[in-house]
């Protein structure tokens, strides 16, 4: 087997980029919404009254401040990922398992596109 099967084709990696592109936009608009919600809250909270409603609207309040925070926080190291495997696109290396140093399935980059991992290594990480 060549050095050159062990690697996708400029025409390959210009989709499996598309892809990574187009879910990367689509994960800072929703940091970028997130952070919008975040910022009304926090303007809307100015006209405090001291009654027993509100100290468990705050509660909830605070509550869902924080699930949003995770929920950024989260889209945030998807969005680092996705830059990752931009560069390791632009560098040869994309799609390429750093477990066993074989190709990753076409199908899985599809599904998860900024992944290191084969199912078969990922799996073996488990035990």
């Amino acid at each position: 087997m060549s050095q050159e099967s062990m690697r996708y084709s400029r025409e390959e990696l210009a989709e499996f980029e598309e892809i990574i592109l187009e879910k990367l936009n689509n994960a800072k608009k929703e940091v970028a919404f997130i952070k919008e919600t975040l910022s009304r809250r926090n303007d809307s909270g100015t006209d405090n009254t001291a009654s027993s409603a509100k100290v468990l609207e705050d509660g909830a309040d605070t509550a869902e401040k924080e699930s949003l925070n995770q929920l950024a926080s989260r889209q945030l190291k998807f969005i680092q990922q996705l830059e990752n495997a931009l560069v390791r696109i632009k560098n040869g290396t994309y799609g390429v398992c750093i477990a066993t140093g074989k190709l990753i399935p076409k199908e899985r980059l599809r599904a998860v596109p900024h992944t290191q991992h084969s199912i078969e290594a990922k799996l073996q990480r488990r035990d």
